[in-house]
């Protein structure tokens, strides 16, 4: 009876290990199927690149650094044509001919 015992334990080890073994099968199986679907909903929806992404950023911080130092010239630039018109009067001898 003992061996009868035992011999049906072991079918049954044998049994619920390769169970597992076809588990883990499916399991790899699956996350296969998951990555590709995932990758090709990914691709269609046209999305940009990290790196790209990180390239056009610092380009639009870049230009928003130069529009900013820009503005600060012409308002400069503005100021001093202000001024410059606001002291000077016209000459005398400077007349329009028609």
């Amino acid at each position: 009876m003992t061996n009868g015992t035992n011999r049906i334990l072991d079918e049954f080890a044998k049994m619920m290990t390769d169970a597992a073994g076809a588990a883990q099968g499916v399991r790899r199986e699956f996350e296969t199927l998951f990555r590709t679907q995932a990758e090709r909903m990914l691709h269609s929806m046209d999305l940009v690149q990290r790196e790209d992404f990180e390239v056009v950023r610092e380009m639009a911080i870049k230009a928003r650094e130069e529009n900013a130092a820009l503005q600060s010239r012409i308002e400069a630039l503005e100021a001093q044509l202000a001024a410059g018109e606001g002291g000077k009067k016209p000459a005398s001898g400077a007349r329009s001919k028609k």
